[in-house]
């Protein structure tokens, strides 16, 4: 055997390992010891869910109906001073106090102000379309709630009161009385279910309907209402398992949309003008209007030809008012008869054209159907020219979109008794099928096995939310989800007494909202650096998850912030899921919002790098302000 030298290569590398080894002791061992440091030190200053929600204040007790004064969140992590990001936001309001705005614009609606509507062409009521601020327009204050401003009573109760205090119009009451829209008791509103078409309430009007089409049976859950008033014909819906978009313009009725989701009942400002209506093609099992005075027929059929578009393969359409039994109302709407005759031959012309089939006209009801398919009705176009078929495959679009006068083309079928784009499963059913969008593979890189994956994260996500937040107290009533994805927060929530707006970004790579609709929930397009179309103090809880991601770089995510301030409730919550790096930059302007929060672990634990902030807006008032600043 051959002696080892010290200065050997074998004695090297013996010695070699041994320092490794010894270096890889020494540091498995200091890992070790902070990672025990670690655990010591979170079981002596951590709490649990419950404790850091009681700490930004989200237990009932720490909302009592009367002005408090904003304090400084609570929180456990700090992350502060250990990351950075580039994000786009005011620096100068980042951890300083964002002032209210005037009390004059208590009722601001920034994309439907009709002050600057009125600088807008008249024509087909252009004016009262959206038609947003520029940057230099935008509001960098809080919009203010009215002095005397309380908690909406709780649904089921809100579809039938609300605090004259919360909407201090009393002009429907008066201009409405005799159709009973809404009465005024004492210090509320009270809502008797009226309609200027339903004398004995949307109840009996609602049973009226199901006589002559299915109501009960799951087959329509989505339906939409034009011209909606203060949303008496979808608040009744809610009891047959039907989720209606109502909309209706701001005009002169004031404050109609307000009134509906002061009721708790789902309502955005919105108007049929020269612009596609906000919602996917094929979205809606049913389309009404009572007296919604919009003129179907006019312009070629433009709004039939739209409400097709957005009606699904065998909607109804049911129209109630003008022109409808004419021969018998015809002297109370001041109209002559060979008027309302012109009218009603006009839109059952249209309605042929078309190709929906008339199923019937009983009493103040008329009714019409959308066919399954086009393919009769391709047939139908030799003869009947007009409105042609478009060429165009972008029915979907619908984000500052013009109307077309083509009739939007349905997917092919192989037979005539086939449906178009795929049959939707009945309610409740219909909520956690896979929708038809998806089976037929209409939507890149979303397969049936994705969205499977996708409702059971939500599922696992809302249990985990339940720990933070109280979702089954009936607490919140009206919900977005700012980011819908596929509507699995939705459909996750469909056992709590909420409804959710599903928001789908109008510049999302994927545009899934028609897959939202066919589960049988409702939503629109929007694009955040707007405003959204509704008025302030309509949402008892937003989800945003990965929004600020996708807009840091677009626009200013502090007005995007203060829009979020805007339709939030006074006492209302906001659920972030986004980057430790965004959720800090976010938490550094709320905290100037009069907003508590408190950043906390996702829900797979402290190592995912997604955490979860959720914020609190404090209760405030106008008159508060004011009473702050003569003390100041």
């Amino acid at each position: 055997m051959a002696k080892e030298y010290s200065s050997s290569p074998k004695h090297h590398h013996l010695e070699s390992r041994r320092k490794r080894l010894t270096l890889i002791l020494g540091i498995s061992g200091l890992c070790i010891l902070s990672y025990l440091f670690g655990a010591w030190q979170g079981s002596t200053t951590s709490i649990n869910q419950s404790e850091a929600y009681s700490k930004v204040g989200c237990n009932d007790q720490t909302f009592p109906s009367t002005n408090v004064q904003s304090s400084s969140p609570a929180r456990s992590l700090d992350f502060d001073s250990h990351h950075g990001v580039d994000f786009n936001y005011t620096m100068e309001t980042a951890a300083k106090t964002i002032s209210p705005c005037d009390m004059s614009f208590s009722e601001y609606t920034p994309c439907q102000d009709p002050t600057r509507g009125r600088k807008f062409d008249r024509s087909m009521l252009k004016y009262r379309e959206r038609h947003c601020p520029t940057k230099e327009e935008l509001l960098l204050c809080m919009i203010p709630a009215p002095p005397k401003y309380k908690t909406p009573f709780k649904w089921p109760q809100s579809r039938d009161y609300a605090w004259y205090d919360n909407i201090p119009h009393r002009e429907l009451s008066i201009e409405k009385a005799v159709q009973n829209w809404i009465q005024v008791e004492g210090n509320r509103f009270r809502f008797p279910g009226g309609g200027t078409m339903f004398p004995r309430g949307a109840d009996a009007y609602i049973d009226d309907i199901n006589e002559l089409i299915p109501l009960t049976t799951g087959k329509i859950r989505t339906a939409i209402d034009t011209g909606c008033g203060v949303a008496s014909w979808g608040a009744y819906l809610l009891k047959r398992d039907i989720l209606a978009m109502s909309f209706a313009p701001r005009d002169t009725h004031e404050a109609q949309v307000q009134f509906a989701l002061e009721r708790g009942v789902p309502a955005m400002i919105g108007i049929m003008a020269s612009q596609r209506l906000p919602y996917p093609a094929r979205a809606f099992d049913m389309a009404h209007c009572s007296r919604c005075l919009i003129p179907w027929a006019k312009n070629d059929g433009l709004y039939l030809i739209e409400l097709d578009r957005i009606l699904r393969p065998g909607g109804y359409w049911i129209l109630s008012g003008p022109p409808i039994r004419w021969k018998k109302y015809w002297k109370g709407w001041e109209r002559t008869q060979e008027d309302l005759k012109q009218e009603q031959d006009s839109i059952e012309d249209v309605a042929r054209r078309l190709c929906w089939n008339k199923v019937i006209e009983k009493d103040d009801l008329s009714i019409w159907q959308k066919p399954l398919n086009h393919m009769q009705c391709i047939q139908n176009k030799k003869v009947m020219k007009t409105p042609h078929i478009c060429k165009s495959d972008n029915s979907d679009v619908a984000w500052y979109t013009n109307m077309e006068t083509c009739i939007t083309p349905l997917p092919e079928v192989s037979s005539n008794d086939k449906v178009a784009g795929g049959t939707v499963e009945n309610w409740p059913n219909r909520a956690f099928a896979v929708p038809p969008r998806i089976s037929r593979g209409t939507i890149p890189g979303i397969t049936a096995e994705k969205f499977e994956e996708d409702n059971k994260l939500w599922k696992d996500r809302i249990s985990y939310y339940k720990k933070m937040i109280p979702l089954a107290q009936g607490r919140y009533r009206n919900i977005m989800d700012m980011n819908a994805n596929l509507g699995g927060f939705a459909a996750a929530m469909v056992n709590f007494p909420v409804w959710v707006m599903n928001v789908v970004p109008a510049n999302s790579d994927h545009d899934t909202l028609g897959v939202i609709y066919e589960r049988g929930f409702i939503g629109t397009y929007q694009d955040w650096c707007e405003a959204f179309s509704t008025y302030p103090r309509t949402y008892d809880l937003i989800h945003a998850y990965g929004i600020f991601s996708i807009y840091q770089d677009r626009c200013d995510v502090t007005y995007i912030l203060l829009e979020m301030d805007r339709i939030l409730r006074p006492e209302g919550t906001v659920i972030f899921r986004d980057t430790v790096e965004v959720l800090v930059k976010i938490q550094s302007i709320t905290d100037g919002m009069r907003w508590r929060s408190q950043i906390m672990d996702h829900e797979s634990g402290p190592y995912n790098p997604e955490k979860i902030l959720v914020a609190v807006k404090t209760y405030w008032t106008g008159e508060t302000n004011q009473q702050q600043e003569k003390q100041a």
